[in-house]
């Protein structure tokens, strides 16, 4: 008789352990989700924050060689300038 209410307990453990494990499993599962979703979005913001940078730095430049186009235009010698004067 003894036997049989040790082997009943430990039945009743071993089903206690299975439970309280699929929640721990279930749990696990949740937790993997929600940290797969959360580095998804991450991604996907920094993505769009390289995206904006790239942007910003492109106009940047497109802005330096247009100026410098500007100034080199400014700093050419005119006709007028370049135009010896007749010997005499």
């Amino acid at each position: 008789m003894r036997k049989i209410v040790l082997a009943a307990a430990i039945a009743g453990a071993a089903l206690t352990l299975a439970a309280c494990s699929q929640e721990t499993q279930d749990a696990a599962e949740e937790t993997a989700d929600n940290a797969m979703a959360d580095t998804e979005a991450n991604a996907e913001a920094a993505g769009e924050a390289v995206e904006g940078a790239a942007d910003a730095a492109g106009d940047a430049v497109e802005d330096v060689a247009d100026g410098t186009e500007d100034a080199a235009t400014d700093a050419a010698p005119t006709d007028a300038a370049t135009t010896e004067a007749p010997a005499e």
